[in-house]
C-alpha cells in the first residue's frame, strides 16, 4: 500500500491563553492511500513541525521529513520501522525531527490497522488490551480554595486517582504550595490517590524541591512529576533519595527513545511518562514501555489533549499486565473535546478500554478540523512550500 498523500492540519482555538494547557491547539497528520485514511497528532508547536516537514535542505543530514516519507510503501510494521530509520538519518541535525515524526508514525499505524482491519495494539504484538485505571488530570486552581473545589468535583465524578499540576504551584513560597497540597487532599479525602505535577518549575534546583518534601509525604501523594527538566538526571536522583514514600515521575518531554532510557537508568524515577506525540510516535513509545518493564519502572502515558492522542498513547503498553493507571484529561479545550466523534469513555467500573476496532478506533470530526483550521502559507523565494490543506 503506497502513501498517496500526507497532510498537516494546524488547528487552534481563537484565544490561546498563557496556561499549561496543550489542548488549545493541535497539529493533525493525515495519511491517505489505497482507499484508507489514517490520523495522527503531534504534541508540538504546530508551525515548527510544519516547517520541519517541508523546510529546504540545508545539507545531507538536515533535510525535510517529507523527503523520507512521501511515496513510501507500507505493507507491515517493518515498513514503519524502516521509515523511522530513514527519517532520522535525513533529519539527524534537526532537533524537531522526532516531534514531527511522532504524528506521522501514529497516522501510519492507524492507516495500516485500517487496511489490515486490525487494532494497532495487535499489530504491535499484543494479544489483548488491558483496561486502565484513569487518573483525572487537571491544573491546580488559582487558589487553594479553587483546588479544593476541583478535588471535590473529581471525587464526585468517581475517579480513584487525581493529578493536579502546573498553575501557581512552585512559583511562590513553600507555604503557598503546602496550602494547595492540603486543599487537594482534603477535597479528595483519604482514599483517593493524589499525584502532583510541577512542570519542571525548579529546572535543576534540588533545594527548592527539598523544602516541600515533608508536606508532600504528609499529603500522601503517589508521585511528584517533573520537578526538573528531563536532562537533569543528577537532580532527579538526588531528590529521589530524599523521599521515603513518594516516587518521582518524568519523561513527558523526552523527544526520543534514548532520552527516556537515560532518565530511567540515571534519574531514580519510579514512573516514566511518555507522550507518543513527542517521543517518535507509537513505535518509540512501545520501545520505551518494554524497556521500562525490564527495569521495574512503571510506564504511564502522557496525554493532555485529544482522545485521538489518548488512544495512540494507550496502544504502546496495552498488553502490559497488571492494574496500571493512565492519564485521562478532564479539562480539554472545546477543540480537543470535539475533535473526534467517539471518545474513550470510562466503563461501569471506571476503567478505560481501547476500542476493539481497526487502527486507533477513533473517528476524527472533519467539521471540527474545518472550524479551527489556521490559514497558513510558507514560501521561500516565491516558491510555495506549504499551505493549509482543504477539506
Amino acid at each position: 500500500m503506497k502513501i498517496e498523500a500526507i497532510d498537516f492540519f494546524y488547528c487552534a482555538i481563537p484565544d490561546v491563553k498563557n496556561i499549561g494547557d496543550g489542548s488549545q491547539d493541535a497539529l493533525l497528520v493525515r495519511v491517505q492511500g489505497g482507499g484508507h485514511t489514517g490520523w495522527g497528532e503531534c504534541e508540538a508547536a504546530p508551525l515548527v513541525s510544519i516547517a520541519n516537514w517541508i523546510c529546504p535542505m540545508s545539507h545531507s543530514a538536515c533535510r525535510p521529513v517529507i523527503d523520507a516519507v512521501a511515496g513510501q510503501t507500507v505493507e507491515g510494521p517493518e515498513d514503519i520501522a524502516r521509515i523511522h530509520r530513514e527519517v532520522k538519518a535525513l533529519g539527524l541535525d534537526i532537533a524537531q525531527t522526532d516531534h514531527t515524526l511522532s504524528g506521522i508514525d501514529i497516522a501510519l499505524w492507524d492507516w495500516l490497522g485500517k487496511r489490515l482491519e486490525t487494532p494497532v495494539y495487535k499489530l504491535l504484538g499484543y494479544t489483548e488490551s488491558h483496561a486502565r485505571d484513569p487518573y483525572a488530570s487537571q491544573l491546580f486552581g488559582d487558589s487553594p480554595e479553587a483546588t479544593f473545589t476541583k478535588a471535590e468535583e473529581s471525587r464526585a465524578s468517581g475517579f480513584r486517582a487525581v493529578k493536579f499540576g502546573w498553575g501557581p504551584f512552585g512559583l511562590g513560597s513553600a507555604e503557598e504550595d503546602i496550602q494547595h497540597l492540603e486543599a487537594a487532599r482534603e477535597g479528595l479525602g483519604p482514599e483517593i490517590q493524589l499525584l502532583v505535577d510541577v512542570g519542571t518549575v525548579w529546572l535543576d534546583d534540588v533545594s527548592k524541591a527539598l523544602s516541600r518534601v515533608s508536606a508532600m509525604e504528609a499529603a500522601n501523594i503517589i508521585w511528584l512529576e517533573e520537578p526538573f527538566i528531563g536532562e537533569a538526571h543528577s537532580s532527579y536522583l538526588e531528590l529521589s533519595k530524599a523521599f521515603k514514600t513518594v516516587k518521582l515521575a518524568g519523561g513527558e518531554g523526552a523527544s526520543n527513545v534514548y532520552a527516556a532510557k537515560n532518565l530511567i537508568d540515571h534519574g531514580g524515577i519510579g514512573f516514566i511518562q511518555i507522550d507518543t506525540g513527542r517521543v517518535g510516535g507509537i513505535s518509540a513509545a512501545k520501545e520505551v514501555a518494554d524497556y521500562a518493564l525490564t527495569k521495574g519502572v512503571q510506564f504511564v502515558n502522557h496525554t493532555f489533549t485529544t482522545h485521538l492522542a489518548l488512544s495512540a498513547s494507550l496502544q504502546a503498553f496495552a498488553g502490559h499486565p497488571g492494574k496500571l493507571i493512565c492519564e485521562y484529561p478532564v479539562e480539554p479545550s472545546i477543540l480537543a473535546q470535539s475533535l473526534s466523534h467517539n471518545q474513550l469513555e470510562r466503563d461501569d467500573n471506571g476503567l478505560v478500554n481501547l476500542p476493539d476496532r481497526p487502527g486507533l478506533g477513533i473517528d476524527v470530526n472533519i467539521e471540527t478540523v474545518k472550524k479551527y483550521l489556521q490559514d497558513v502559507r510558507i514560501e521561500v523565494n516565491g516558491k510555495l512550500l506549504y499551505e493549509s490543506p482543504t477539506l
